[in-house]
């Protein structure tokens, strides 16, 4: 056993010699990991998995070092530091360099092991991952924890589904079933669901397990080929599921040192279809027993007492088991080694020496040890060895022992002695004798190249014309046809081969070499010349048969004669289906102990004597379909006469007419390489051969038209139902445009009232604003006359005031100033009075502009959203319609073209008699505005006419007053010439006097 420490290296080699691992315990290599610190300590291994392909597998240790090992390469090398504990690990993705990483954040990692990459970190459980499952494409993956699982796509790295439970229920484990699209979720309540992969339904719920043999699941496995589910916990007991059946079909039982089972796995085999039959169950003891769950027997165990195990991954193709031990190392194991024990053929049951007259046989000298169902080679006695002795017989006798003599210690002449006393072999020891009468050379590497070749395309839709119930039945059958085809072409173009073979493949289904090599003796010795007139039936060989059947029994020949009947329907049947049709399967396994047994020959007279025996029913037999149907199915026959009959042909057949002198004697297969079969026409084989590969291309140039045409018609057929789909929906659509059609000209006619209304309101409101402004304008006129009048009159009264009270002066110089004083501040009064009416009649005019442009405003601010939603709503209608028209245009045809084109029109003029309507009742209202701005012109010029009649009137009026004013003047001058000499008194005198006329306010 080679070691390796890998210390700090990131690369290496794993072993520096070829290993050659020890049949005691098969281990390829230990693989340890310590630190080169001053204080080593070890490095723990916590999980392991293999790859697709078996040779690399993957493994992390408690520090989050994560290491690949090429064990095909011979090369390690480490892949990415972590920092973090590895819970589980993945290594059989889609890329096949990719690897998943569950750590103990909770988080899951994908690297890439040859770029040493980060590809992807997903997250989002909240508990500890302890189980990552990848599906058979490698596309997808189920990461479980105590809580949850999570439907994870490995191409993009997102989450699909979630499982979420109760938490008093709790998750043992979520995996995919190998080979199929099933998910299987395994709880802690022992319940047990299968779950469909794409959509998630219920498929089915395995029933509750015994109360006799109930136990709590902690552990499962299952099958390559998905088809049992073993399931272990706390006990000793093994529970194995079918899940085709839906039932529990064995409880194995382990030994009584088992307490509990830690981890379960099946142990692959290359030839057993996926049906594993080797269980590997680690138990609490840190052993690992591989059991075989159909015979309960142990095979073989690694591990021990004292270098426990405390988990383990089994290669793909079975070859390694890589198991981590409970000091924290790795150790790879050779299956092949493991099992070299098991495999080699079970040792002599009879051995006879003779001649040994110097030395008695002890017992003791062929022992059978036999421990826990393990077999051990025969333990040799303490004694010297034996040695062998030439007995010195005659030429002939020396040739007869060697022919008779089997490499197994068994001799032929005592075999057909046994078998002639008792008519067959023991069931017990048949298929042994067997194989040592065929002398089967067991070439497991020729066979294997055979098998890797895979399915014959002869043999690909063998199901369609042999419906065999028996899945497994039907693989090893298509198995066995295909190594036959690979081996010799003419097997490929044999109709009548699976016949031929069935049998066998039936009874030899659970070791496919040896059913091979079985049909393959068959078919070199028992039956010659039967493919020299390929593709018809052997002519030869049947004439031989009708020659013997002359012979013997003239009569029953005679009515084949006279019935039409060739030996194509009396003989051939029964060669090419080795009699499985017309016996039962003890009679079957009967007769070949016989034939086996016997020259090839023997085999040909069993033909003959199967007539013989059934010439009372035969003579009776007037019609050629019951000659077919008796031939094609049991009948009431004893075999052990057709037997004794054979044996009597064979002694009693002249020589000219017998079969041996026309056959060869037994040949074996060869040792290493199967000896090449060519005793056929080639050129025929040839021909057919062309004429079957032009025939396939045809029927595969008609398969791909015909697909091309479902494809076609699947496409069509789509179409149509899309365009159903899209008519439906169209309708609703329809409808709704229609009413939104609806709803939007019920909309514009509401908007064509509303505007109506706001125009005549408009209109009204225009009107009243003309009489109020009308109104306004009389009573500030009318105010403005009344403040006239009124200034007026008070001016007069202060007149006749003012000259009443001059009057009643004395002075006649006081009258006069006073009258003076009251011209003067009467002029002033007008002059204000006028500045006072042109201020007001400013700010009136102000006013009303400023009215003017705000309601000129309003009606433009007013009029502005109208106008932007009319032409908003024009686009959207215009552009809803266009894209309308051009979906239309898509989709229909140009009958729909020309309707929307028409329908278009109809709408276009529609809409331009809607257009016109609008602008009749936009003209009619221009109209009925200039009639109203026409009206208060007309009112405007009136009261011009009436402002310069009264302007004409005022100025009438002033020229009116001016004489009077005039002659107050011309009366105040000579007033004011007549006081001159008294002012010049005045002055003479001293005592001048200033004259100051202020107005009163």
């Amino acid at each position: 056993m080679q070691s390796i420490n890998l210390g700090n290296k990131e690369s290496g080699k794993i072993w520096h010699r070829k290993p050659s691992p020890a049949t005691r315990d098969g281990i390829i290599v230990n693989i340890i990991h310590n630190t080169s610190d001053y204080l080593p300590k070890v490095l723990r291994f916590l999980n392991v998995a293999f790859d697709s392909s078996g040779d690399s597998l993957i493994a992390g240790d408690h520090q989050g070092n994560i290491y690949v090992f090429d064990l095909y390469g011979n090369r390690f090398n480490l892949v990415q530091r972590t920092s973090q504990a590895c819970t589980a690990l993945a290594f059989n993705l889609h890329r096949k360099s990719e690897s998943l990483v569950a750590l103990a954040d909770y988080s899951i990692k994908c690297f890439d092991t040859v770029t040493k990459q980060l590809v992807s970190w997903m997250r989002g459980h909240e508990s500890s991952v302890f189980s990552i499952s990848v599906h058979a494409s490698g596309r997808y993956a189920i990461t479980t924890s105590s809580d949850t699982a999570q439907l994870w796509d490995l191409d993009t790295f997102q989450r699909k589904r979630k499982l979420n439970i109760l938490q008093s229920v709790g998750i043992q484990k979520v995996f995919f079933l190998p080979l199929t699209n099933t998910i299987l979720s395994c709880f802690k309540d022992n319940s047990i669901f299968a779950w469909e992969c794409d959509t998630l339904v219920c498929k089915y719920q395995l029933p509750a397990p015994p109360e006799s043999s109930s136990i709590l699941y902690k552990v499962f496995a299952v099958t390559r080929d998905g088809q049992i589910l073993a399931a272990g916990g706390k006990s000793n007991h093994l529970h194995l599921w079918c899940l085709e059946a839906k039932q529990l079909f064995r409880i194995i039982q382990m030994p009584t040192k088992v307490r509990a089972i830690r981890h379960l796995e099946f142990l692959p085999d290359s030839f057993d279809a996926g049906s594993n039959q080797v269980l590997g169950v680690l138990c609490q003891d840190g052993i690992m027993r591989f059991v075989n769950i159909q015979t309960c027997k142990l095979l073989f165990e690694i591990g021990s007492l004292d270098e426990g195990i405390s988990s383990s991954a089994i290669s793909p193709h079975g070859r390694y088991i890589a198991s981590i031990m409970d000091n924290g190392s790795l150790n790879i194991y050779s299956v092949q080694t493991l099992t070299k024990e098991i495999n080699k053929p079970p040792p002599p049951l009879v051995k006879v020496i003779e001649d040994l007259p110097k030395r008695k046989v002890n017992s003791g000298d062929l022992k059978m040890k036999v421990t826990s169902g393990r077999v051990q080679r025969p333990a040799k006695s303490r004694e010297s060895k034996i040695q062998a002795r030439i007995l010195k017989q005659d030429l002939t006798g020396n040739f007869e022992n060697k022919e008779n003599e089997f490499s197994d210690g068994l001799n032929k002449k005592r075999l057909q002695i046994l078998l002639k006393g008792y008519g067959e072999y023991p069931t017990k020891y048949r298929m042994f004798i067997w194989r040592c009468l065929l002398q089967l050379p067991e070439n497991h590497t020729a066979f294997s190249n055979l098998i890797d070749k895979g399915i014959h395309v002869a043999f690909l839709n063998l199901q369609k014309k042999y419906p065999i119930k028996s899945r497994k039945l039907l693989r090893v059958l298509q198995r066995t046809l295909s190594a036959l085809a690979h081996w010799s072409t003419i097997f490929s173009d044999t109709p009548y081969l699976p016949l031929l073979a069935f049998p066998f493949v039936k009874l030899f289904q659970n070791n496919q070499l040896i059913c091979f090599e079985v049909v393959a003796t068959l078919i070199i010795n028992w039956c010659q010349h039967w493919f020299e007139y390929f593709p018809n039936p052997p002519i030869n060989i049947l004439s031989m048969i009708e020659n013997v059947l002359a012979f013997h029994d003239k009569e029953l020949l005679q009515h084949f004669i006279n019935h039409d009947i060739t030996s194509q329907v009396y003989a051939w049947p029964l060669l090419e289906t080795v009699f499985s049709e017309v016996l039962t399967r003890e009679e079957w396994l009967k007769l070949f102990d016989n034939v086996f047994s016997n020259h090839p020959s023997f085999f040909l007279m069993t033909v003959v004597a199967y007539n013989i025996c059934s010439r009372a029913p035969l003579l009776n037999c007037n019609l050629k379909d019951d000659f077919k149907y008796f031939f094609h199915h049991r009948n009431n026959l004893d075999i052990s006469a057709v037997i004794r009959e054979v044996y009597r042909l064979m002694d009693t057949t002249p020589t000219d007419i017998h079969p041996d002198s026309m056959l060869d004697v037994f040949v074996a297969l060869t040792k290493g390489q199967y000896p090449v079969f060519n005793q056929y026409p080639k050129f025929i084989v040839d021909c057919q051969t062309q004429e079957r590969e032009r025939i396939r291309d045809d029927e595969l140039d008609y398969l791909k038209e015909r697909q091309a045409v479902e494809d076609m018609q699947a496409e069509v057929d789509q179409q149509r139902v899309e365009d159903e789909a899209w008519y439906q929906k169209q309708e609703p659509l329809r409808k709704a445009e229609e009413t939104r059609r609806e709803t939007l000209l019920q909309e514009e006619e509401m908007m064509i009232q509303q505007r109506q209304k706001l125009a005549a309101v408009k209109r009204e409101l225009k009107v009243k604003e003309v009489h109020l402004q009308d109104a306004a304008r009389r009573r500030l006129l009318q105010l403005q006359q009344e403040q006239r009048e009124m200034e007026l009159r008070r001016l007069d009264d202060e007149v006749e005031r003012k000259v009443c009270m001059r009057g009643r002066e004395i002075a006649a110089k006081d009258l006069e100033m006073r009258h003076l004083e009251l011209e003067l501040q009467k002029r002033l009064h007008e002059k204000n009075l006028t500045r006072n009416q042109e201020a007001i009649a400013k700010e009136m005019r102000e006013d009303a502009d400023a009215n003017k442009r705000k309601v000129d405003l309003e009606e433009h601010m007013f009029h502005r959203p109208i106008g932007t939603d009319q032409t908003q709503n024009q686009k959207t209608q215009k552009l809803t319609e266009e894209n309308l028209a051009k979906a239309e245009q898509a989709c229909l045809n140009t009958d729909w073209r020309i309707q929307a084109l028409h329908k278009q029109r109809c709408d276009d003029l529609h809409r331009n008699e809607c257009y016109q309507e609008v602008a009749k009742l936009l003209q009619k209202n221009r109209k009925k505005e200039m009639e109203v701005l026409n009206a208060v012109m007309e009112g405007e010029a009136k009261k011009w006419e009436e402002a310069e009649e009264q302007d004409f009137h005022l100025k009438s009026e002033k020229k009116a007053a001016a004489p009077s004013d005039a002659s107050r003047r011309w009366f105040l001058e000579n007033e004011i010439h007549a006081q001159h000499p008294y002012h010049k008194g005045a002055k003479m005198n001293g005592s001048p006097q200033a004259v100051c006329l202020e107005p009163h306010s």
